[in-house]
């Protein structure tokens, strides 16, 4: 996954909360054929499928004027969903008690990727039980790629 420019994210987090909506964060995600830049953004009520679409419009016409990504890209806009990404580390606050699965950007303790129950957030690392290590380990904020809440499915 590519790093998004902060001041960027500074500009479309603006637009996006004089919308109405919050800010949650964005990714870059290169497949084989084109880019997509993907935002997501949230709301006291819910985010439906008109919502996105208007975020989407309004973030297409700045991006388009600034010339903000260079190539060729696929805009998406979405709500947090039920594996809600976590980007800021103020996020992880809000789900303590909760499953996440986190991918790091190198290896720490032989591995890139851990899956456990997010214990605590402190001075910039963030606290997981891991099942399969029967540990806590402490992860750097900052060596974080990516991280989701594992959404559970009540049937």
């Amino acid at each position: 996954m590519k790093k998004v420019d902060p001041a960027l994210e500074e500009r479309l987090a603006s637009l996006i909360g004089s919308m109405g909506y919050e800010w949650i964060g964005c990714e870059v995600i290169s497949p084989s054929r084109q880019m997509i830049f993907r935002i997501y953004i949230d709301r006291t009520n819910g985010v439906t499928v008109d919502d996105c679409s208007r975020v989407s419009h309004q973030v297409g016409a700045m991006m388009d004027v600034e010339n903000s990504i260079q190539g060729r890209y696929l805009l998406e806009v979405s709500s947090k969903g039920v594996d809600r990404p976590l980007f800021k580390l103020e996020h992880y606050n809000k789900y303590i008690g909760s499953q996440v699965k986190i991918r790091l950007y190198t290896s720490l303790h032989q591995r890139r990727q851990y899956q456990g129950v997010l214990k605590r957030v402190e001075r910039g690392s963030i606290y997981l039980w891991v099942d399969d290590m029967k540990q806590e380990v402490m992860l750097p904020f900052l060596a974080i790629e990516k991280a989701n809440v594992i959404g559970e499915v009540r049937l």
